[in-house]
C-alpha cells in the first residue's frame, strides 16, 4: 500500500519481498520521512517491514537525521501540512554505517590527519545521542586488509545463521500470539517484563551498569529487548546473567570527560 501511494508498484504488481531502501546522505527531510505538496511517503515508510541504511551517517543533515527518533520510537509517521494531515507506517530495521573520523585513518598514526583525535570527535558528534540511543548494536569494524580476503570461509555460513533467525523468529511468534506485538522490539511494559526479566545475577548486572554507563530509561528497556533476542537466539527459555552481559556490550559507551 505505500509503495502504491509512492506510485513504485511496477506495472500494478504485489510486492512479496522485504524492501530495502538505501537513501544518498544529501537527502533532504521531505524525502526522509515524508511530506512534499502533494504528501508522499518518505524513505522510513517505504521500508516499512524492511530495512532502511543510511551509510556516511554523520554526512546526513542532523536535523535530517533528529527527524528519524519519533518514527524509530513509534514506528509510524505523522506529515503535518496546511492542506494535510497524514500518518505512515515506519516500522523499520535502521542500519547505519560511519568512518570514525573525516579521513576514515583513526587508528592508523601513519594515515591519520594532524587533528586526530579531535577530529573523530567533531564527527562524531554531528550524529546527536538521542539518536544514537536508539541504536541498539553499536559494533566496530576494523579495516580489511588484503591478507583478510584469502582467509577461508567462516565455520558457520549465512544459510546456517539465517536458520537460527528463523527458529528465534517462530519463538517470538508464538510467545505474542494474540497480541498486535509480533517481536521482542516491539514489547513494552507488562509483556516485556514478563518475556525478558533476567535471573537475578543477571539483574544485579543489568542494574550495575544503568548506573556505571548511565543508561536512560530507553536504553534499559532496549537492553533487555537484545538480551531476550539473544536467549532466543540461542533457544535459552529464560534471560540470564551471560546474554545480559551481550547485550550490554553492544550498547554505545558515555563519553569520557
Amino acid at each position: 500500500m505505500v509503495a502504491s501511494i509512492a506510485g513504485e508498484l511496477g506495472g500494478g504488481r504485489m510486492i512479496r519481498n522485504r524492501p530495502f531502501r538505501a537513501p544518498h546522505h544529501s537527502a533532504s527531510m521531505p524525502a526522509l520521512v515524508g511530506g512534499g505538496h502533494k504528501v508522499r511517503p518518505g524513505e522510513v515508510s517505504l521500508a516499512h517491514l524492511g530495512i532502511l541504511f543510511l551509510d556516511e551517517l554523520p554526512e546526513f543533515q542532523r536535523a535530517v537525521l533528529d527527524s528519524l527518533r519519533q518514527p524509530l520510537e513509534t514506528g509510524r509517521v505523522s506529515v503535518a501540512r496546511a492542506n494535510a494531515h497524514v500518518t505512515f507506517p515506519a516500522r523499520v530495521q535502521l542500519i547505519a554505517a560511519m568512518n570514525p573520523c573525516r579521513c576514515g585513518h583513526l587508528g592508523d598514526p601513519a594515515l591519520a590527519c594532524a587533528r586526530a583525535p579531535r577530529c573523530a570527535a567533531d564527527y562524531q558528534a554531528r550524529v546527536s545521542g538521542p539518536l544514537l540511543d536508539r541504536i541498539d548494536l553499536h559494533i566496530e569494524v576494523d579495516a580489511v586488509s588484503a591478507a583478510d580476503l584469502v582467509l577461508p570461509a567462516p565455520a558457520e555460513g549465512s544459510a546456517a545463521v539465517a536458520d537460527r533467525v528463523r527458529a528465534a523468529r517462530d519463538l517470538q511468534t508464538a510467545r505474542y500470539a494474540g497480541s498486535a506485538t509480533r517481536t521482542n522490539c516491539e514489547a513494552d511494559g507488562e509483556l516485556l517484563q514478563n518475556a525478558a526479566t533476567p535471573d537475578e545475577p543477571g539483574r544485579k548486572l543489568l542494574t550495575q551498569a544503568a548506573e556505571a554507563m548511565r543508561l536512560t530509561a530507553r536504553g534499559y528497556t532496549r537492553v533487555l529487548r537484545v538480551a531476550r533476542t539473544i536467549a532466543d537466539l540461542g533457544q535459552s527459555e529464560g534471560v540470564g546473567r551471560i546474554h545480559i552481559a551481550e547485550a550490554l556490550s553492544y550498547r554505545r559507551r558515555p563519553p569520557r570527560n
